[in-house]
């Protein structure tokens, strides 16, 4: 759908428009200079799926580890399963303790060769009627691919995925340690 697929590739021009130049950006002056945009999988709606979102009744609160070595506290949100290729998956949905968004840290067959090393993040989309909507072609890095200043929270053992998600962000390669 042509539609679909420019809508993902202004988003990701506006995502590179502000990762390079926001005062916020995790890049370093010396990486600004040289920076251009992100480099991504091709778009394939295949990676946009649409599930059953089960909310878990009792939100079970979960500590997941930083980068850093510090633990963030979370609520065990809900989880949905979905196919891909004929392959059944299962991914878990965190929401803050302190926070009202949903938060979805993956890893998959392509993490630490075609995607950063210690996952990628993906925000759902909660439908109002049961239903979520995950697009892996807007999976990006956390922070940490980019500079070892940051802190970012671990993808759980739950959460890594037996099949290949080549969707969203792929590795960073100009990454500086400041």
């Amino acid at each position: 759908d042509k539609a679909y697929e420019e809508k993902i590739i202004e988003r990701r021009i506006r995502y590179d428009k502000a990762f390079k130049n926001s005062p916020h950006s995790p890049l370093l002056e010396e990486q600004k200079k040289t920076f251009k945009e992100m480099v991504h999988f091709p778009i394939d709606e295949k990676y946009r799926v649409v599930a059953k979102f089960e909310e878990n009744s009792n939100s079970e609160e979960i500590t997941i580890l930083t980068s850093k070595g510090d633990e963030r506290k979370y609520f065990r949100y809900g989880s949905f399963e979905f196919e891909i290729d004929g392959v059944k998956n299962k991914l878990t949905v965190f929401r803050p303790i302190d926070g009202d968004y949903f938060f979805l840290p993956f890893k998959d067959k392509t993490t630490g060769e075609e995607s950063y090393k210690e996952g990628r993040y993906v925000e759902p989309e909660k439908l109002s009627h049961g239903e979520i909507i995950v697009d892996f072609n807007i999976a990006y890095n956390p922070l940490c691919a980019y500079t070892d200043t940051t802190n970012c929270t671990k993808v759980p053992p739950e959460n890594i995925l037996e099949i290949a998600i080549p969707a969203g962000q792929k590795k960073f390669n100009n990454y500086m340690k400041s």
